[in-house]
């Protein structure tokens, strides 16, 4: 008796392999490097880091780091 079409084999490509988790110190490293850009433009503003007035440098520096955590967050599975 033939086979009925529903039950002949199909071809099914092979199942995509699964990424690879990242490393345990990732995590905390994201946060750190986050929370370091905050401190720092905080205690630039409150005149912690030199008795003169806030500097652009530690500015750009803080938001630097703040973009270089959200950037590591999107690697982070």
């Amino acid at each position: 008796m033939p086979k009925s079409r529903s039950k002949r084999r199909r071809y099914q490509p092979p199942p995509k392999p699964r990424p690879k988790p990242s490393p345990r110190w990732l995590g905390p490293s994201i946060l750190v490097v986050l929370f370091g850009g905050v401190i720092l433009i905080v205690l630039n503003y409150l005149g912690f880091l030199l008795p003169s007035s806030p500097r652009n440098f530690y500015l750009f520096l803080g938001l630097g780091l703040i973009a270089l955590g959200f950037v590591a967050a999107t690697r982070l599975r």
